[in-house]
């Protein structure tokens, strides 16, 4: 059981004292009935809130999309730098959303924006074996010996890769799947071959690919189907 204000400020972004307002204004009601003090308690998980005649969904987390573009930084606040996390709507700031994993600040493509910290974990884990795929751009060609070394696991100074898929896709571009996330970890196994990343973007996460229907610096929220494929192993 959670006091009505609490469970209002959690799902809308109102604040503490506009919540109080809109009580003692006969604007809240829960299930059908009018609420009276900000201090009244009930199950969040099984109720129906509306403010103002408006429906408000209860959702316990929130799970966005992000197709990330170039400049900003994977985190949820920078004193000098744009992140994610300025990239989402109004409407879902009162949650306390952070990314699930990282991409580098040049690196664009599929990113999952969360409140829910095991879902986060679960994708995120090397144990959970959850892949992702990444198209790239080098500024030297693509070889036969760049994609056997990413098979046997490519040594870099904080110990050897797990096997990476490489896939040619053109003279100077390629896929490559991978189940960790290092820092720079992409960039750095091209850099064992003197090749320099020019354009990185991640088209994948577990078996969902990034929806066509979302844009550079796009956000929607996440189908539970969505979120079923995000979590599988390929």
């Amino acid at each position: 059981m959670k006091r009505i204000d609490k469970i209002v400020s959690e799902h809308t972004y109102y604040t503490r004292k506009e919540i109080k307002k809109l009580i003692s204004q006969g604007a809240v009601y829960v299930n059908g009935e009018e609420v009276k003090r900000p201090e009244c308690k009930y199950d969040e998980t099984d109720i129906s809130l509306t403010i103002n005649g408006k429906e408000i969904e209860i959702k316990t987390h929130l799970y966005l999309l992000l197709n990330k573009p170039k400049g900003y930084v994977s985190a949820t606040e920078d004193e000098s730098q744009k992140t994610v996390l300025d990239l989402i709507p109004i409407e879902y700031k009162y949650r306390n959303l952070f990314p699930a994993g990282r991409l580098d600040k040049d690196t664009t493509g599929l990113m999952l924006i969360t409140d829910d910290g095991e879902f986060a974990h679960n994708i995120l884990s090397p144990r959970k074996h959850v892949s992702k795929e990444y198209e790239v751009t080098l500024d030297v060609p693509v070889t036969s010996t760049m994609v056997e070394e990413f098979k046997n696991g490519v040594n870099l100074n904080d110990g050897e890769c797990k096997t990476a898929d490489l896939v040619i896709t053109g003279e100077h571009t390629a896929n490559v799947t991978i189940t960790e996330g290092r820092y720079h970890q992409i960039k750095r196994m091209f850099g064992c071959f003197g090749a320099k990343v020019l354009e990185l973007n991640r088209i994948r996460i577990g078996n969902l690919y990034l929806p066509e229907e979302l844009k550079l610096g796009e956000v929607k929220e996440a189908t539970q189907t969505e979120l079923q494929r995000i979590q599988e192993r390929n």
